[in-house]
């Protein structure tokens, strides 16, 4: 498990330092620079917060319910599309979304820090019908979170 402790590390380590550079971000910036998917900085943010949240809930019943599971699959389909429309993030208080984000994230890296060995094996089918593996879940979640820090770095420089 050393190898999930440093991957929690590593994503902690970039929440400490991407937390107060978001906080500082203006307005302007935040809401009125879309990328590619016509999301500004608040609602990749906001679906950052999402993602954190639907990928917790999976580390945490594919520890305890029978493999394979069939959870709800928010990012497929564009159902997280419709998921950020639901919550307006685009109206949602920057602070508040910020300190969301933060510690969400951070209760995931404890999470991760604290998944039972045995059970990584578990597997969760998709709405795409593939099956993924709480081992590689959770390796790739890291890979997700640093496309849309790239995407809201990209977007500041607008």
């Amino acid at each position: 498990m050393a190898q999930f402790n440093q991957l929690a590390e590593n994503l902690s380590e970039k929440i400490i330092v991407w937390h107060p550079k978001l906080l500082v971000l203006p307005e302007h910036i935040i809401s009125n620079n879309f990328n590619s998917q016509q999301r500004n900085i608040k609602m990749i943010v906001g679906h950052m917060l999402d993602s954190v949240s639907n990928n917790t809930h999976r580390i945490v019943h594919l520890q305890y319910q029978n493999s394979p599971i069939n959870f709800p699959d928010y990012a497929n389909l564009g159902n997280n599309d419709k998921w950020i429309a639901i919550q307006n993030y685009r109206d949602e208080d920057w602070n508040n979304l910020v300190e969301a984000w933060k510690y969400g994230h951070l209760h995931i890296c404890h999470v991760i820090k604290n998944i039972d060995s045995s059970k990584l094996g578990a597997i969760w089918q998709s709405a795409l019908n593939q099956e993924i593996t709480l081992e590689m879940m959770v390796i790739d979640f890291p890979r997700h979170f640093d496309l849309h820090i790239q995407e809201i770095e990209n977007l500041t420089k607008q």
